[in-house]
């Protein structure tokens, strides 16, 4: 059985899809590609079908990794076993509309350097600075997601 992972922020243009493709290759390099499901979702639907921030393509790709194949989508009714949470406002939003039983964290409760609370700040309106913040932050994230998935897994 697999077990599903969503990615959510507000549009999903920024920071989940830079999240997604990290995580991807995370996953990846601690052999869960095969047991984890995992895409990305805004908890907003304005920018469905739309490619992912070019600030943040570009900053993905200057560290080696491609989000050129992402399109937006608005988070769905799913079934998901983990629904992660750039901040606390698609949090909340998130608990109000998942499935009872569903696990829903912060991203970044996944990094044991991360203090308690800590969210991925949107980049959205400023400049490249914040894209590279936000991938340090989902690299540190994602090491930690792979972890707990790998014990919770085996």
């Amino acid at each position: 059985m697999t077990f599903r992972v969503s990615l959510v922020c507000m549009g999903n243009i920024c920071r989940s899809p830079m999240a997604e493709v990290v995580l991807r290759r995370t996953l990846d390099e601690h052999g869960l590609s095969e047991k984890v499901a995992l895409d990305s979702a805004g908890t907003g639907g304005w920018h469905a079908g739309d490619p992912m921030d070019e600030r943040a393509a570009a900053v993905l790709a200057a560290h080696g990794y491609d989000g050129s194949l992402h399109r937006a989508r608005q988070f769905g009714f799913d079934k998901y076993d983990l629904v992660v949470a750039m901040d606390a406002e698609n949090l909340g939003a998130l608990r109000r509309v998942v499935p009872a039983g569903t696990d829903v964290r912060l991203f970044r409760s996944f990094d044991p350097e991360a203090p308690e609370g800590a969210e991925v700040p949107d980049p959205y309106y400023g400049g490249r600075d914040g894209f590279e913040i936000v991938l340090a932050q989902v690299k540190a994230a994602s090491e930690g997601l792979a972890k707990y998935l790998a014990d919770r897994l085996d």
